[in-house]
């Protein structure tokens, strides 16, 4: 992979992962009830999904899922009923003080392995990448050299930045009711996600 393609490739990484999805919310909620070090088992999970899809791309895999009707709208849906039940779950306990969440490490790793998993950001992503990046007439393994470091390391930057956020204003709202209106605003933000992911057709992307 040449340098310019490189550049490409991590400028259009930087874009995915920083844009506010389910991903970013999840990271943010982590940290306001957890605190950042226990918050950072959600950010290992989003890696361990990072790198399974980075793989499975390389293969193929995400692109056939994608390409299967029925495969596709049954995820779809599944997805789509998760988000909304955290969202409706989220508001509803809104108005409760934040306290410390006493969640095992594990819960807190398999959640934001399902959100992770879930997020039709992440098919549509991982495709987008791998139609405009990947070079067909060079070996996948020699790309992937490249390509799995760049997105991995990028992607623990944003959402170790997301979780620090809120941890930062966990500590803030640690006992207070005023923080209502931000949780109110990641649950929304976890219904539309649901709805959206719910309601919108097979993303098709070109080559």
């Amino acid at each position: 992979m040449s340098f310019h393609a490189w550049t490409v490739l991590a400028l259009f990484w930087v874009v995915f992962v920083t844009t506010p999805g389910p991903n970013a919310v999840n990271c943010i909620a982590n940290g306001m009830t957890l605190g950042f070090p226990r918050a950072m088992v959600g950010v290992l999970a989003i890696l361990t999904q990072a790198t399974a899809f980075l793989l499975l791309s390389a293969v193929g895999v995400t692109a056939l899922i994608a390409a299967s009707p029925t495969g596709f709208f049954v995820a779809k849906l599944a997805g789509a009923g998760f988000l909304i039940f955290q969202g409706v779950r989220g508001w509803i306990n809104a108005r409760k003080p934040v306290t410390a969440d006493l969640r095992p490490a594990r819960h807190v790793y398999l959640h934001a392995l399902a959100v992770a998993t879930i997020n039709p950001k992440s098919v549509a992503g991982y495709l987008a990448a791998f139609s405009q990046f990947v070079q067909p007439d060079r070996p996948i393994m020699e790309q992937m050299v490249v390509i799995m470091p760049t997105a991995l390391v990028l992607t623990t930057l944003s959402y170790t930045t997301y979780t620090a956020l809120g941890a930062g204003l966990g500590k803030a709202a640690l006992g207070a009711v005023f923080n209502t209106w931000f949780r109110r605003f990641t649950s929304a933000c976890f219904i539309l996600y649901g709805v959206l992911l719910g309601t919108s057709s097979t993303p098709q992307l070109r080559g």
